[in-house]
């Protein structure tokens, strides 16, 4: 049985660096937030908490239809 790492107990990126402004132009922040395929990680894997895997879900969506990320990785 393979062992997962559940990023519960680090608690959340955004809230521990205290960065007040998610925005979709940041790609840097929000590749944190995808999967090597380019998929936006669920919860219990990338470590947000609910209010922030909103936001960042909202973000990663508005910079892919901009342009800024892909949606498929090549």
């Amino acid at each position: 049985m393979i062992t997962q790492v559940i990023a519960k107990d680090k608690g959340c990126y955004i809230c521990k660096n205290n960065i007040k402004d998610i925005d979709f132009k940041d790609v840097d922040l929000l590749k944190r937030f995808t999967s090597a395929y380019g998929k936006i990680m669920p919860k219990k894997r990338s470590g947000a908490c609910a209010k922030h895997q909103r936001v960042v879900a909202r973000a990663i969506k508005n910079s892919r239809i901009m342009g800024f990320m892909p949606f498929v990785v090549e």
